[in-house]
């Protein structure tokens, strides 16, 4: 008999692109090797609990389909064919077309390109010390959050709130535009803690049945892109019938006598027309939130990707300002808690060596970036060379046919550091091996809580692997960068992070595993004044002047976005040539693109599908099951259809990201989506497709 050594256990954080960021207790085998994976049971927010596919990391780190050496095309972008080269040719080679880049054409031509694979500190922003010493072209980083931050910051001036763990104290928990069951499992922890300890009830708002919805009391289904609508009807009935906190409000609120006025005329009436919800219904749950004092809104991402995205999360934010919920223990509202935390991040960066007047690019206007568009290029010079890491835009980024031509131009040079061969990388000229949190040291902020966590190496890399500061560094040292943190050790820049953030250097976080940096209660609450210069929580939003990191200018209909919170008609509404809106939700074993190797996950989602309501299937012609084709203007799908009562009519929900080529015709999810910019800061517009379907074998339109 086989006898197994002791198996230790090591402390760890996941790393990947939700709020949040589990603390995790890993069992290490040995030094190559980790076995099962859990929560840490220590941690006041993870409280032992994490996703399914986090406790099954062992079969994503030892995946034998894992890139272990460096890379060079030796076939047609995009065909996958490669040779295996040393780390010092892969490294001249992709510094040579850095320097020739910059020679020909000045370093703007060089665009590192970057998102959130990882979340930790060091591995995700160090990319940005080499942009800001060479001068390379800045990324307007708007996958994610530019659309839900600037809405949030139109109202509370700050993207920061209550503790997650109050809502355990909370009478009502509105679940609005998420789906925590895939996306923050932890939310789910403490609401049903709520529920089991006082009897709190669950509320969930979102466009189709998902599984948040299937554990809530209070279940409101509305269409894509009318979250205002709902939000104003909410706050009309409150001011209405008494159920607002006039002391709150003239003490904490900007206009609010205005803002009732505004009002008026939005009756759940109006919004029923819009959301094709029940009048009755928003009635219920305008006077379930005016009565209970104790109500937490926890607020999503996926209701904001949408072109009216901004104007919805500042009407959504608006309801507990109403209330005065803020005041409450277990009450007001959380989206990220990421600008509570006051990082320097100076050294990590480079911001010391930032060099003003540098042109910024939108990732998510990638396709048209790489084609040249003259309103991209903004009068600079085309870009020649594109250093990818943490990312995979040929399946994850908007109207991905334009992004595919793009990285196929022959005269762009591709440098794509990844842990598989994605889609992206089959285009790259040179792929180098990438580790995974587990091989590396990297410190960590939760965006859906409030600790800084460290992330330790925990066992040796594969093959060649190597860290994301690793290649920054080299290349730094091939192409002339200077900055002093291309010398530190990742241990060391973090340490410098920590001292220099004022916060409690790596020691303590060694010994500790994380530390909590929540505020005081009334800070948290706001009730020492909101983040706007006069203190005041604003209804009225000056769009104008609402800034997220991505952009030094408004961009999009800005003009369009209404001043008080309503409906804003900014969507794809669908029209009588495209007459289904479409959602690309997040599915619940998948992260973007990133679990979908791992033969569990796979497993699970089954196959691309498209959820339609079973009246619009019989309408069609269609039968559940059958595979069908799905358009837009920007491109054409091919799926699966499921009959799925859950959503309104003339609704179609693709849970993703499924790679591109589980799709038969190798054409992604995002070949629909559009890449144009919604106001105020641009952002990924994911959920707002207006799209016909039909079954496959017919003409497409």
């Amino acid at each position: 008999m086989n006898i197994l050594p002791n198996v230790k256990t090591g402390f760890s954080v996941c790393p990947h692109d939700c709020p949040s960021t589990c603390a995790l207790e890993v069992e290490v085998l040995d030094e190559r090797t980790i076995g099962r994976v859990r929560g840490a049971r220590d941690n006041s927010y993870t409280l032992g609990v994490i996703c399914e596919k986090v406790a099954r990391y062992a079969e994503r780190i030892h995946h034998p389909d894992r890139l272990l050496y460096p890379l060079k095309r030796t076939g047609p972008k995009g065909s996958g064919q490669f040779t295996r080269v040393s780390w010092d040719e892969a490294l001249a080679e992709t510094a040579d077309a850095m320097l020739r880049a910059e020679a020909e054409h000045g370093p703007t031509s060089v665009w590192p390109y970057y998102y959130a694979g990882t979340m930790g500190y060091v591995m995700r922003d160090g990319i940005n010390r080499l942009r800001h010493a060479k001068g390379y072209s800045n990324l307007g980083d708007t996958f994610c959050v530019a659309l839900s931050w600037s809405g949030y910051l139109a109202g509370t001036g700050s993207v920061s709130g209550v503790d997650p763990r109050e809502m355990q104290k909370s009478d009502l928990i509105v679940i609005w535009g998420g789906n925590p069951v895939n996306t923050q499992v932890n939310v789910m922890t403490h609401a049903m803690m709520a529920r089991k300890n006082r009897g709190a009830k669950i509320a969930c708002v979102d466009i189709y049945d998902t599984g948040t919805m299937k554990q809530a009391d209070v279940k409101l289904l509305i269409r894509p892109g009318t979250d205002g609508a709902l939000a104003a009807a909410v706050m009309h009935v409150l001011f209405r019938d008494g159920l607002a906190d006039w002391d709150y409000l003239e003490t904490y609120t900007d206009a609010p006598r205005e803002f009732a006025e505004h009002l008026k005329s939005r009756t759940p009436e109006w919004a029923a027309r819009i959301c094709d919800i029940p009048a009755a219904e928003i009635e219920a749950f305008a006077r379930l939130i005016g009565e209970t004092k104790r109500t937490y809104f926890r607020i999503g991402y996926g209701f904001t990707r949408s072109r009216n995205g901004a104007a919805n999360m500042h009407a959504v934010t608006s309801i507990p300002a109403v209330t005065g919920a803020w005041k409450h223990e277990g009450g007001g509202a959380l989206h990220s808690n990421s600008g509570m935390y006051g990082m320097n991040k100076t050294m990590i960066e480079g911001l010391d060596a930032r060099k003003p007047g540098i042109r910024v690019l939108d990732q998510s206007r990638i396709g048209p970036v790489l084609l040249s568009d003259p309103y991209d290029l903004q009068g600079g010079p085309p870009v020649k060379v594109l250093l990818v890491q943490n990312t995979n835009p040929a399946s994850v980024a908007p109207d991905q046919t334009k992004v595919k031509q793009g990285l196929a131009r022959e005269d762009l040079f591709t440098c794509v550091h990844e842990q598989f061969m994605t889609e992206t990388a089959k285009y790259a000229d040179i792929v180098l091996p990438a580790t995974m949190f587990l091989e590396h040291d990297d410190i960590y902020q939760g965006g859906g809580h409030s600790h800084l966590m460290l992330g330790r190496k925990l066992v040796e890399a594969p093959g060649e692997c190597r860290n994301n500061h690793e290649v920054i560094c080299a290349l730094a040292k091939q192409v002339g960068a200077i900055h002093p943190g291309f010398a530190m050790s990742p241990c060391e820049l973090i340490d410098w992070t920590l001292v220099n953030s004022k916060k409690p250097g790596l020691a303590t976080l060694e010994a500790e595993n994380w530390v909590d940096v929540m505020p005081e209660f009334a800070r948290a609450h706001f009730l020492k004044g909101f983040g706007h210069p006069d203190d005041k929580y604003h209804f009225r939003a000056d769009w104008r002047k609402v800034r997220f990191r991505s952009t030094e200018k408004p961009v999009g209909p800005v003009d369009a976005l209404p001043v008080f919170p309503d409906h804003c008609e900014t969507i794809e509404e669908a029209t009588a040539a495209y007459p289904f809106r479409l959602a690309t939700s997040p599915a619940r074993t998948f992260l973007n693109s990133s679990f979908t190797e791992t033969p569990s996950s796979r497993k699970r989602e089954g196959r691309p599908t498209v959820f339609v309501h079973p009246d619009d299937l019989q309408a069609l012609g269609l039968d559940d099951g059958q595979k069908v084709i799905v358009g837009s203007a920007r491109g054409v799908v091919t799926l699966h259809a499921k009959a799925h009562a859950g959503q309104r009519r003339g609704v179609l929900i693709a849970e993703s990201i499924w790679p591109n080529d589980a799709f038969e015709d190798g054409q992604g999810i995002n070949t629909l989506t559009g890449c144009d910019q919604p106001a105020p800061n641009g952002g990924g517009c994911f959920h707002d497709n207006r799209v016909w379907i039909r079954a496959a074998g017919r003409s497409a339109r």
